[in-house]
């Protein structure tokens, strides 16, 4: 473990000074170049805040591969210090067996219901009744990103809404550039979700990811969605797909893949890559339809440490968590993460046009993504089912709509 602050036989001031300075171990999933110089910013407000040592952990896998390490961890006696992991139930059975610290106190000092910019957020935290996460940012997938050189090489304006977009795929396909990008994997299980909020609109995500109507699911609206998951793997046969998102993003700055879906987290890649929105690139949030957004975001728990633990390292977990929500570290880190803050009380003045979209659709409120509203079993059923299908076209549309009424009609 990398939990002591000071080995066995250190030197009188390292003891002396033992309460003040520990290394804390924090895992994550950012890996990309956008999250890493973001997650560095995190690194470094609590080391110049605190003289503490942040000891990276970053896994590959995004959440869905990244969870079972952590929580393998967590469950044999190997906890970290601080991990990321999605806000929503990905968390409860570890918050069941106590093993997540209780951070109430935490929040009721600082005020952080006073300042959350939707207080919702702090809700998928809450588990009876005591805070056991926080929130860090505010993600949405719903996002469309259309590169600007690609339009340029068919003589076309930037489509303003998903719809546009389509309809410009032929002129594309026949100047040879691929209409939407696609990285193979995870990244596709994103794709669904922004489909539901932008074509189908708020009724029917409420519909599905919080009410379980599987009769929504076979309704006319979830078929325009199914519909335009099929256009999309009409044109994205596997040949054409990419290892990661970060390589979409560097097709759509070279003009070859005229857009993709993606959460704004793709933005700090493109920021790292030299891109700037307006001129690069278009970032439309609901697909440039809908005026509100499904969002969830990233959160860190605090996993309790064994006893014996120094105590250095548990004072460590709570100046971190009070760091993480702090307006240093909070515009530092979202600046560079390319995702919404959590408080309303930081100047971003300085943000990207596509952040100042953001906002404005977040005071329409959020919209709960499976990630809120669905089980970690629930989900991972629904990323096989999306990815199948994209990779599969013997699967039919009303076999998909199917198949997709099943997994919401068990969901737990």
């Amino acid at each position: 473990m990398k939990l002591s602050s000071c080995l066995l036989g250190a030197t009188a001031l390292c003891a002396a000074t033992a309460v003040h300075a520990a290394d804390l171990e924090v895992t994550h999933w950012w890996t990309s170049p956008g999250e890493a110089a973001a997650v560095a910013e995190f690194a470094r407000v609590f080391e110049e805040q605190t003289g503490n040592t942040w000891v990276d952990s970053a896994l590959a896998g995004s959440g869905t591969g990244a969870n079972p390490v952590i929580i393998s961890r967590i469950i044999g006696g190997d906890p970290m210090g601080a991990t990321q992991m999605n806000i929503g139930r990905d968390a409860e059975d570890l918050i069941e067996a106590g093993l997540m610290r209780d951070l109430t106190d935490i929040v009721e000092e600082v005020g952080a219901r006073d300042f959350y910019a939707d207080p919702t957020l702090l809700d998928t935290c809450t588990y009876d009744g005591k805070v056991y996460c926080l929130p860090i940012n505010i993600h949405s997938w719903d996002w469309l990103w259309l590169s600007t050189a690609a339009y340029e090489k068919i003589g076309q304006p930037v489509p303003t809404n998903w719809d546009e977009y389509v309809a410009s795929w032929p002129a594309l396909q026949e100047a040879g550039v691929q209409p939407f990008g696609l990285a193979s994997g995870w990244p596709i299980a994103g794709v669904p979700g922004a489909l539901l909020s932008g074509l189908g609109g708020s009724e029917l995500v409420m519909a599905i990811n919080r009410d379980k109507d599987v009769e929504a699911v076979r309704g006319p609206d979830f078929r325009r969605v199914a519909d335009a998951m099929d256009a999309i793997r009409q044109v994205t046969p596997a040949e054409v797909q990419v290892p990661s998102f970060a390589d979409v993003g560097n097709q759509l700055l070279a003009g070859e893949a005229a857009g993709n879906i993606h959460g704004d987290w793709l933005q700090g890649d493109l920021q790292v890559a030299g891109g700037v929105p307006g001129e690069n690139y278009e970032c439309l949030p609901a697909l440039g339809l809908g005026d509100q957004l499904s969002g969830g975001g990233d959160a860190f728990f605090f996993p309790v440490l064994p006893e014996g633990t120094d105590e250095a390292v548990v004072e460590a977990q709570g100046q971190l968590a009070r760091i993480l929500i702090g307006q240093d570290a909070q515009l530092a880190f979202n600046m560079k993460k390319g995702s919404m803050p959590i408080r309303t009380d930081i100047d971003l003045a300085q943000a990207n046009p596509c952040m100042q979209k953001a906002l404005g659709l977040l005071e329409n409120g959020l919209l709960p993504s499976g990630d809120w509203a669905l089980s970690s079993d629930t989900q991972q059923q629904l990323q096989d089912l999306n990815i199948e299908f994209l990779g599969d076209l013997s699967i039919t549309v009303d076999d998909y709509v199917e198949r997709y009424a099943s997994i919401i009609e068990s969901a737990d």
